[in-house]
C-alpha cells in the first residue's frame, strides 16, 4: 500500500525520492508516528488508549504557557510534562485492572478530564515558545532533519524494548492473558506499564508538536486519536492483542500522511482525506479479522 501510494506520488509530484522530501514527510508523521507507538504498545495488551488526544493537548498547552525564556525551566517542564503523562497512564492502568474496567470507558473518561484542564489553562490556541526550542524542530545534521533522527532512536527503542522482559510479557497478555497468568506474568504491572507508556509518548507527542506550531491547543489532541489507532492497524497491529510491530504503525503513520499528501496535490476537496482513510482503515481492519479467525482455525 505505501509503495503504491508513493507510486502514484511521484507521477505527480518532482523530488519525491529525495532525502529533502524525506525530511518533510517525517515531521509532518512524528507527531502521530509518536502518539501511535503508544498505541501500538496499548494495542498489543489487547487494550486501547483515547486518552492520548487529552494528553497531547495537555501536554501543548502546559509548554506554551509554562516554559518561558529561560532554558533551564523549559527543560524542567519537558521533563515534568512527560512525567504527568506517564503517572496519568499508570492511573489509567491502576482503574482498569482493580476495578475490572473497559479500557475504552476508563480512557474516554480520562481524555475528558484532561482536555477540560487544557481548556482551562489554555482556552484558544495560543502561547509561544523558545526560539531554541523551535529550532530544534526545524534542524537537520547530516543532512537528515531533528524528526528523521527521532525516528531512528524510536526504531532503536523498539527493538531493544520488543526483547526485554516487559515486552514480551506484554505481547504475551494480549495473545492469551490467562496464559500469561498462568507463566506468572502480574495483570496489575503489565496494565501499569502499558498505559504508562502510553501516557509518556502521547507527552512526546505533545512536545514535539510544539516544535513545529510553536504554540499550544487545547483542542489538537482529539486529531491524533483516531488515526493513532488507524496507523496501526493498516500497519498490521491486531485489534485483538499479540500481534504486530511499531516497524507496521510507522509505515501506517507514513501512509495517512501521504494521503493527505495527494488530495492537496490532486487539489481535490480535503474531506476526501477522511473517506480514504476511512476506507483503508476498513480494508486493514477485515484483513487483521480474516487472519485472527485463519489463526484460531489453524490451531483447532
Amino acid at each position: 500500500m505505501l509503495a503504491a501510494l508513493l507510486g502514484l506520488y511521484g507521477t505527480l509530484r518532482e523530488g519525491v525520492f529525495t532525502i529533502d522530501e524525506l525530511n518533510l514527510d517525517t515531521a509532518a508523521a512524528m507527531t502521530l508516528i509518536l502518539a501511535a507507538t503508544g498505541q501500538t504498545i496499548v494495542l498489543l495488551r489487547g487494550g486501547i488508549d483515547l486518552s492520548i488526544g487529552g494528553m497531547i493537548s495537555l501536554g501543548t498547552v502546559l509548554a506554551a504557557t509554562r516554559f518561558g525564556t529561560d532554558p533551564g525551566q523549559a527543560v524542567a517542564w519537558a521533563i515534568g510534562i512527560v512525567a504527568i503523562g506517564a503517572l496519568v497512564g499508570a492511573l489509567n492502568g491502576l482503574l482498569i485492572t482493580i476495578l475490572r474496567l473497559q479500557p475504552f470507558l476508563v480512557t474516554l473518561a480520562t481524555w475528558s478530564i484532561l482536555s477540560g484542564t487544557a481548556m482551562i489553562i489554555l482556552p484558544t490556541d495560543g502561547g509561544s515558545l523558545p526560539a531554541g526550542w523551535m529550532r530544534f524542530g526545524f534542524a537537520s545534521w547530516l543532512g537528515l532533519s531533528s524528526s528523521v533522527w527521532l525516528l531512528i532512536l524510536l526504531l532503536a527503542f523498539w527493538f531493544w524494548f520488543k526483547r526485554t522482559r516487559l515486552g514480551i510479557s506484554i505481547r504475551a497478555t494480549g495473545s492469551n492473558e490467562r496464559s500469561a497468568l498462568l507463566s506468572g506474568v502480574s495483570p496489575l504491572g503489565i496494565n501499569v506499564a502499558t498505559y504508562a507508556l502510553s501516557g509518556l509518548f502521547a507527552a512526546l507527542a505533545a512536545l514535539y508538536l510544539t516544535t513545529q506550531t510553536g504554540a499550544g491547543s487545547p483542542t489538537i489532541g482529539k486529531d491524533y486519536i483516531l488515526p493513532s489507532v488507524a496507523a496501526a492497524v493498516i500497519g498490521g497491529i491486531s485489534l485483538f492483542g499479540g500481534r504486530g510491530g511499531l516497524v507496521g504503525t510507522i509505515i501506517g503513520a507514513y501512509i495517512l500522511t501521504l494521503i493527505g499528501n495527494l488530495v492537496f496535490v490532486l487539489e481535490v476537496s480535503s474531506y476526501w482525506q477522511p473517506i480514504v482513510s476511512g476506507i483503508i482503515l476498513l480494508i486493514a481492519v477485515l484483513a487483521s479479522s480474516i487472519a485472527e479467525k485463519s489463526a484460531r482455525r489453524s490451531l483447532t
